[in-house]
């Protein structure tokens, strides 16, 4: 991929640079009073807005957080995150409290040399997500007025068509930022001759949404270890009973056929955690997976599963990890996906916590950042580059 930076768009002293971030962070409470409870990827956002204030621009921010259905929702305001941006920066974030409309404009207009705006969640205008190219072209058109320059920096939104990521690099010199940059040298790394033994760990709730990947690395990688609700469509591919457990019943000859495939190259749990209910006053055992409970359901990996795939990584000198092991967020049924975490920080190599839920929940846990060779900040993205998909964020920015 052949694109341009910063750099290569030359004096930005006085210039208006249109940002795309990926500032999709959790968030708890009520509003007016919603917490970020992760705020990781607006960190990670930091670095171009700081090299753009840095060279004199006049930063305009564009975002989306959650799915808001097209029009403007409190409880997906990204107010809380212009304070905390700000914070990070060490200067005052204006706000805009609308996307394209009087708020936008007037403190667009505002912005002095060096000076930041964050404009409201671009999904609360449903042309932002549009399947209608005119619609999107037509948001398009109006987020471009607000820049003499674009920066696609979102890594977690590449692989959408949607108008703030694509339809506005159609419009504007454009640049890739830094965080975009480095997504693609580790992505690159893992796709383009990667160091081996190459182990991909894969969790999360369902088969289905991985399917395209699990395809494309049974071509490239050594070991595939799979956990998370996800290894219950295994477990019942091979005919073991799964209780109540997660399960997609239209996806077992699927699998099926990636056991007959893979053979020992697919890795599963030999034991899980099952408890009678996601909650954290549940009962729950350790049970064998050919004795898992017809009233309970799988919520973990059990520990002799967590000894495994950490044998499994042990010699590894490239490894990829995308989502937890099991309901991480609640602890008692934390203890897999915080051994897989530890198993990652022991590679000899390159180790890459792939974004989403893994990302969130390797800080959750209390690691350190720099004990992982990177941390995504696109779970979707990194997937489906993993796939070989073409993504329209990063093949705009193609010159």
């Amino acid at each position: 991929m052949t694109v341009k930076t910063i750099e290569d768009l030359g004096d930005l002293r006085g210039r208006r640079v249109l940002v795309r971030s990926d500032l999709n962070v959790p968030l708890a409470g009520d509003p007016p009073n919603r917490t970020i409870t992760d705020d990781g990827r607006i960190r990670a956002s930091v670095p171009t807005i700081r090299a753009l204030r840095d060279r004199g621009a006049r930063v305009v921010v564009m975002a989306h957080l959650g799915r808001p259905k097209g029009q403007p929702d409190e409880k997906y305001s990204l107010a809380p995150v212009a304070k905390r941006l700000g914070e990070l920066l060490g200067t005052s974030v204006a706000f805009a409290a609308d996307v394209v409309g009087e708020s936008a404009r007037a403190v667009v207009a505002g912005l002095g040399e060096g000076e930041v705006a964050l404009l409201e969640n671009v999904r609360f205008d449903p042309r932002e997500t549009s399947k209608v190219d005119a619609e999107r072209e037509a948001f398009a058109e109006e987020l471009a007025a607000f820049g003499d320059a674009f920066v696609s920096d979102g890594f977690g939104a590449v692989h959408r068509k949607h108008a703030s990521v694509y339809d506005v690099a159609r419009r504007l010199p454009h640049a890739a930022g830094q965080l975009v940059l480095d997504e693609v040298k580790v992505l690159r790394s893992l796709t383009e001759n990667p160091e081996r033994p190459y182990v991909v760990v894969l969790g999360g709730a369902k088969v289905s949404d991985k399917l395209g990947v699990i395809d494309n690395l049974l071509g490239t990688a050594d070991r595939l270890v799979i956990g998370g609700g996800m290894a219950f469509t295994f477990l019942a591919a091979q005919g073991h009973e799964v209780g109540r457990s997660l399960l997609e019943e239209d996806q077992i000859e699927t699998v099926r056929g990636y056991l007959q495939q893979a053979g020992d190259r697919i890795v599963l749990p030999v034991d899980v955690v099952a408890a009678t209910a996601v909650s954290e006053d549940a009962e729950y055992s350790v049970v064998p997976v050919d004795a898992i409970p017809k009233d309970r359901m799988g919520v973990d990996i059990g520990p002799e599963s967590a000894r495994l795939f950490a044998e499994k990584l042990a010699d590894a000198r490239t490894a990829f990890w995308n989502g937890p092991m099991g309901v991480a967020e609640i602890p008692a049924f934390a203890k897999g996906t915080r051994a897989v975490a530890e198993a990652l920080t022991r590679v000899d190599g390159l180790s890459v916590v792939g974004g989403g839920d893994s990302a969130a929940a390797v800080r959750a846990l209390g690691f350190a950042e720099d004990a992982f060779g990177h941390i995504s900040t696109g779970g979707g993205a990194s997937l489906e580059y993993l796939e070989g998909k073409t993504l329209p964020g990063l093949a705009v920015l193609e010159d």
